[in-house]
C-alpha cells in the first residue's frame, strides 16, 4: 500500500539541508520514541521508515535524483504549490517511481508509517488510513469508528492493537487541538470516539483514563457553547443542562466541597455559574437554583431569588416575589440583604415595611441614592420606586437571556388586574412586620395601633411611582448596586470577582429622625417625648422644701458614709505598704542566699538609638496593619519581590533577602534554585517591568489576597562569568498573597495562561 509521505518529512528536514543537519535529524529521530504502550514490533517499523529515508538522503546520487522528482512535483503545471511525495524504491533504493507521489510500504510497515503522521500532526490522515486498514479485514474483525467496534479476535494479531492505539491518540490529539480552537462539542466528540473504541476492545486502560481525564475538564466549555445556541436547538440545550446537573451532581452543588475533576476551585466555579446565567432563560435559572437551594446552598438561594423577582416581575405573578421573599428571611440570617428584602416589600404593595427594613441595610450608595430622591417627600417611597425600577433594568434583567431587551416600569405592574387581585389578599403591614422580627431576628420599633396606617393599595403605588416620574423625567443616574461574591466574572479565569466591601450606613441626622417620629409612612409609630404631667410632678417634687429634721437626719447619714469610704480607703493603702515592704525583704533575703547565675558569652548589645531588629519603613506601602490590599501596593510588593531575586541570583547571591518578602513554599523553592546557582558558579542579570492586572480579595480573609500581574522580563545567565544566553519573556504570573505581622508577603507564585 502506498502512504502519503516523503523522506523530508520523515526526517522533519527542509530540502536544502546540510549533510550534517541531515545526521542531526536522523539521530535525533532515532532517539525519539513514541509512547510505552507501543510493543517493540511498532517502533522497529518506524525506525525503518526512518533508516530508509536516511539512506537515501546520505548518499549523493540518489538524493540528487530524488531531489529532481521533488521538485518537478512541488508544483502543478499552473505554477499552484503542492504537496511533493517521493516513491520508495522497489529494490536496493533505487530511484523511485516517477509516475507515483506516494512510498510504497508493505502492511508490516503501516503501524510505523502511522506513527510517523501522527507526529507529523496530521490526525486526520491517521484516522482516515487507520479506519480503511480496520474496516478492510477480511472478516477477521471488523472495526468501525464511527460505532466504534473491535473485535477481540483482531486485536490478539500483532500489528492491530498499535493501530487501534494508533486511531485512538489520534482521536485525543485531534480533540485537543479543537479545544484550542474553540470548537468544544467537536473535541468531546473525537474524544469520545478513541474512549469507546478502546473500551469497547479492553485495552490501554491508562490511554482510556487520560481521554476520560479530558473530557472532564471540557465539560464547562461543552455546557457554555450548548446552552449558548438558539433556543429552537432544544435537544442540544438539554444536554447542556444534564451535563451541568452532571457537574452539580459531582461537587455536591455550586458551594460543595466535591470534586468533579474539571480542574476548577470553588472561586472559579463560582465565576462559571455567573457566566453561564447569561445563556439560561428565566424559567430556566428559576428550575435550577430553586433546586440547588434546598441542598442547601446560600449562593443557589441568592440566584433563585434573583430568577423569582425577575419571573414574578415580567410574568405578573406576584407569588413568586412573595416566595422570594421567604427564601430572603433564611437568607438574612448569615448576610446583609435588607435592601432585597426592601424590593420584595415595594412591590407586594407593603410600602410601610418596605421603607422599614430598608432602615436596616448597609448598602450606604444605595441608601444615598433613595434619599436624594425623596427629599420633596415625607417619606423614601419616591427613590425606592425609582431605585427599584433601575436595579431590575441594570441588574437583573440582564442575566437572563429572554429579558436582556425587558422594560422595567412598577406602573404598568401595578395596573395589571392580575397583581392588584393578588396583593389585597396579602397581609398587612403589622402582620409582616410581626413576621420578619420574629423569623430573621431584627430590631423593628413595634408600632402602636392608633399610628399604625394599613398596607398601601397597589393603584396607590403605581401613583406615586407616576409623580416619581414626573418629578425627575431627566434621571440618568447609574446605581452601584450590591453584588454577591459570585456576580460579574467569566470563564476565562482568574479575574476580578470580588464583591465591593459593604459599607456601613451612616446615622440618620436630627432631621430626618425628626421626621420620621412624626410620620407614621417611616415606621409606623409615633415616637413622642415623654409626657409633660411627669416632667411637671418631678419639677414640683425637687422644689418643695423639707423639714429641718429630714435635713439633719440627711447630713448625719451622709457623715457616717462618708467616714466609712475613709476608712475603707485607709486600710487599702495600709494593706499595700504592708505588701511592698514584704515582697521587698523577701527578695532581698533570696538574693544573699540564692544569688542568680551570671550571664555567660557575649552579651546582646542593644543601643538606645537603633532597635535591636529590623523595623520595616513606616512609609513602605508593604506595611499594611489593616485595610484591603490595594493595587498600588501590590505592584510594589511584586516590583520588591523582582527586585530580592534579581539580587539572589545576581552576582553575590543575596539569599537572605528573600525571608524579606517570600514565605511558605515560596521562599523554600527559591532559596533552593539561588543555591543551586551559587553552587554552579552562575548568576543572572534582570530587567523587569510590572502591570498589576487585577487583585481578588476575600472579605473573610482580609490578610489573603490574589494578585495577577503581567511581568516582562529580561534575563542574561552566565555561567564562570561568561554569557550563556538570553531571554526576553512576558509572563502572567499569579502571586497569592499573604500578610504577616501587617507586612505583606508572597506565598506562592504560579504562571498561568
Amino acid at each position: 500500500m502506498r502512504i502519503p509521505l516523503d523522506y523530508y518529512r520523515i526526517l522533519g528536514l527542509p530540502l536544502a539541508a546540510s549533510n550534517e543537519q541531515l545526521r542531526q535529524a536522523y539521530s535525533d529521530r532515532i532517539v525519539q520514541l513514541p509512547r510505552r504502550e507501543y510493543s517493540q514490533s511498532a517502533i522497529s517499523s518506524r525506525k525503518q521508515l526512518i533508516e530508509e529515508a536516511y539512506v537515501v538522503l546520505s548518499n549523493p546520487k540518489e538524493r540528487s535524483s530524488y531531489d529532481q522528482l521533488y521538485l518537478a512535483h512541488a508544483y502543478d503545471p499552473d505554477g499552484k504549490a503542492r504537496v511533493a511525495l517521493g516513491d520508495h524504491a522497489q529494490s536496493n533504493h533505487g530511484d523511485p517511481d516517477t509516475q507515483n507521489l506516494s512510498i510504497e510500504i508493505s502492511p508490516q510497515e503501516l503501524v510505523g508509517a502511522l506513527l510517523i503522521l501522527q507526529e507529523l500532526g496530521e490526525y486526520e490522515l491517521v484516522l482516515k488510513l487507520g479506519h480503511n486498514y480496520l474496516a478492510n479485514q477480511n472478516g477477521a474483525a471488523v472495526a468501525n469508528i464511527g460505532n466504534n467496534l473491535v473485535n477481540e479476535e483482531f486485536l490478539e494479531s500483532t500489528e492491530s492493537p498499535d493501530i487501534v492505539l494508533t486511531v485512538a491518540l489520534a482521536c485525543l490529539e485531534l480533540g485537543r487541538e479543537q479545544w484550542q480552537q474553540g470548537n468544544y462539542e467537536n473535541a468531546a466528540v473525537s474524544l469520545e470516539t478513541g474512549q469507546e473504541m478502546l473500551a469497547r476492545g479492553g485495552v490501554f486502560a491508562s490511554v482510556q483514563a487520560e481521554m476520560q481525564a479530558d473530557l472532564y475538564k471540557l465539560r464547562p466549555y461543552r455546557i457554555l457553547e450548548l446552552l449558548a445556541l438558539p433556543l429552537e436547538k432544544t435537544a442540544e440545550r438539554r444536554q447542556g443542562l444534564e451535563l451541568l446537573q452532571s457537574i452539580l451532581s459531582d461537587r455536591g452543588g455550586i458551594d460543595g466541597n466535591g470534586s468533579d475533576a474539571s480542574g476548577l476551585n470553588i472561586d472559579d466555579f463560582l465565576r462559571f455559574i455567573q457566566q453561564l446565567r447569561n445563556h439560561l432563560t428565566v424559567a430556566e435559572q428559576h428550575k435550577l437554583f430553586e433546586a440547588e437551594s434546598k441542598r442547601p446552598s446560600a449562593v443557589a438561594t441568592y440566584l433563585a431569588v434573583y430568577a423569582l423577582i425577575a419571573r414574578g416581575f415580567t410574568q405578573r405573578q406576584p407569588a413568586l416575589i412573595r416566595q422570594a421573599k421567604q427564601m430572603l428571611i433564611h437568607l438574612g440570617k448569615r448576610q446583609d440583604v435588607h435592601l432585597e428584602q426592601s424590593l420584595c416589600a415595594l412591590l407586594l404593595g407593603q410600602t410601610e415595611e418596605a421603607t422599614r427594613v430598608l432602615e436596616l441595610s448597609q448598602e450606604y450608595e444605595a441608601l444615598v441614592f433613595i434619599r436624594e430622591k425623596s427629599q420633596d417627600s415625607p417619606d423614601l417611597l419616591p427613590g425606592l420606586c425609582l431605585y427599584t425600577e433601575q436595579w431590575l433594568q441594570h441588574e437583573v434583567f440582564p442575566h437572563f437571556r429572554d429579558l436582556t431587551r425587558q422594560q422595567a416600569s412598577l406602573k404598568d405592574y401595578f395596573a395589571n388586574q392580575q397583581v392588584q387581585a393578588y396583593l389585597e389578599g396579602l397581609p398587612t403591614d403589622a402582620e409582616t412586620t410581626h413576621e420578619w422580627a420574629v423569623i430573621n431576628r431584627q430590631s423593628f420599633s413595634q408600632p402602636q395601633t392608633n399610628h399604625l396606617r394599613q398596607r398601601s393599595h397597589p393603584s396607590g403605588v403605581a401613583q406615586q411611582v407616576h409623580h416619581s416620574r414626573t418629578s425627575d423625567p431627566n434621571l440618568s443616574e447609574t446605581i452601584n448596586y450590591k453584588k454577591p461574591e459570585y456576580a460579574n466574572t467569566s470563564l476565562n479565569i482568574p479575574s476580578t470577582a470580588s464583591a465591593r466591601p459593604e459599607i456601613p450606613m451612616t446615622p440618620l441626622s436630627t432631621a430626618e429622625r425628626t421626621t420620621k417620629a412624626t410620620n407614621p409612612n417611616l415606621n409606623g409609630s409615633a415616637r413622642t417625648s415623654p409626657p409633660r404631667q411627669v416632667k411637671k410632678r418631678r419639677r414640683r417634687k425637687v422644689s418643695q422644701p423639707t423639714p429641718s429634721g429630714q435635713r439633719r437626719t440627711f447630713a448625719n447619714t451622709l457623715e457616717g458614709k462618708t467616714r466609712l469610704v475613709w476608712t475603707v480607703f485607709a486600710s487599702l493603702v495600709g494593706i499595700l505598704v504592708f505588701w511592698l515592704l514584704v515582697s521587698t525583704t523577701f527578695g532581698w533575703l533570696k538574693n544573699l542566699f540564692y544569688p542568680a547565675p551570671s550571664l555567660q558569652g557575649k552579651q546582646l548589645f542593644v543601643q538606645l538609638n537603633e532597635p535591636p531588629i529590623n523595623i520595616p519603613d513606616s512609609n513602605s506601602k508593604l506595611q499594611s496593619p489593616e485595610g484591603t490590599l490595594s493595587e498600588e501596593t501590590a505592584k510594589e510588593v511584586i516590583e520588591t519581590w523582582l527586585s530580592t531575586k534579581a539580587a539572589a541570583l545576581g552576582v553575590n547571591h543575596e539569599v537572605d533577602g528573600l525571608q524579606d518578602i517570600l514565605t511558605g513554599s515560596a521562599l523554600s523553592q527559591w532559596r533552593l534554585i539561588a543555591q543551586q546557582e551559587r553552587a554552579a558558579n552562575r548568576y543572572r542579570q534582570y530587567n523587569h517591568t510590572v502591570k498589576v492586572e487585577y487583585i481578588n480579595k476575600a472579605e473573610i480573609y482580609p490578610d489573603r489576597a490574589v494578585v495577577v500581574a503581567t511581568v516582562k522580563e529580561l534575563t542574561q545567565f552566565y555561567e564562570n562569568s561568561q554569557l550563556k544566553k538570553s531571554s526576553d519573556e512576558t509572563l502572567r504570573v499569579r502571586y497569592d498573597f499573604i500578610r504577616q505581622q501587617g507586612v505583606w508577603r508572597i506565598q506562592n507564585m504560579a504562571v498561568v495562561y
